[in-house]
C-alpha cells in the first residue's frame, strides 16, 4: 500500500473508530441487550449493526462514490458538507450536559431475563443501525476523502472490510465489558469526558477536511 494511501486509510480508521466510541443509540441498544439477554444472544444485535454499516459502508464506497468522484464540483461540496456534518456532531458532543449520560447506568432492575431469539435480536440492531440518519451522512462525510481517481477499488474495499469489522468488534467488547453493574456505573462517569474528547478530534477533522477542500 502506498504512503499517500496509508494516510488515507490511518486517518479515516481513527475517525471512524472515534465517531464509534461516543455513546448513541446504538450502544444503548447493545448495551440493554446484554443486559436483558445475556452476552451469548447479544452477539446477534452486534452483527446487525454491523449488518447496517455495511450497508451504508458498500453505498458510500461502491455505489453511490463512483457516482460523485464523476464530479469535481459535486465533490468539493460534498467534502464541505461532510466536515461541516463532523463539525456539527463536535458541537453536539461538546455542548451535552451530563445528565444526557444518566441512562448508561442501567440498574439491576433492568436486567430481568427476556426471552428471545437470534433472528429477532439480529432484526433489532440491523433496524437500530439502518435507521439510524446519521450513520449514513457519516459515512458519506468520510468517504468524500477518499473518493478520486487514484484510489483503487481494493483499497476501498479492505477499508470498507475493516470498518465493518471495527463496528462488530466493538459493540462485542462492550457486550462483554459490560457485564457487571460495577463496570456500567464506571463507564457511565467516563462517557461524558469521552465524548467531549471524541467531540473536539472530530471537529478538528471536519475543520481540515473543509480547509482541504476550499483550498484546492
Amino acid at each position: 500500500m502506498e504512503i499517500s494511501l496509508f494516510g488515507m486509510f490511518v486517518t479515516v480508521a481513527v475517525a471512524h473508530f472515534l465517531a464509534l466510541i461516543s455513546p448513541g443509540p446504538d450502544f444503548i441498544l447493545v448495551v440493554k441487550s446484554a443486559i436483558k439477554n445475556g452476552s451469548k444472544k447479544s452477539i446477534s444485535v452486534a452483527a446487525g449493526i454491523a449488518s447496517a454499516n455495511a450497508v451504508y459502508i458498500s453505498l458510500c464506497l461502491i455505489g453511490v462514490g463512483s457516482i460523485l468522484a464523476s464530479s469535481l464540483m459535486v465533490m468539493v461540496v460534498l467534502k464541505v458538507a461532510g466536515g461541516l456534518f463532523l463539525i456539527y456532531l463536535a458541537i453536539m458532543a461538546l455542548r451535552a450536559k451530563k445528565s444526557s449520560y444518566k441512562d448508561l447506568a442501567l440498574s439491576k432492575t433492568d436486567s430481568l431475563y427476556v426471552e428471545t431469539t437470534f433472528t429477532r435480536e439480529y432484526l433489532t440492531g440491523f433496524m437500530s443501525g439502518i435507521l439510524n440518519p446519521k450513520n449514513l451522512l457519516f459515512y458519506m462525510s468520510l468517504f468524500t476523502v477518499v473518493l478520486t481517481k487514484d484510489v483503487n477499488f481494493t483499497f476501498k474495499v479492505v477499508l470498507g472490510v475493516w470498518m465493518t469489522l471495527v463496528v462488530f468488534l466493538w459493540d462485542l467488547s462492550i457486550i462483554y465489558l459490560l457485564s457487571t453493574s460495577k463496570v456500567q456505573r464506571k463507564f457511565s462517569k467516563i462517557a461524558y469526558y469521552l465524548d467531549k474528547f471524541t467531540g473536539a478530534v472530530l471537529g478538528i477533522i471536519g475543520f481540515t477536511i473543509v480547509k482541504s477542500a476550499l483550498t484546492k
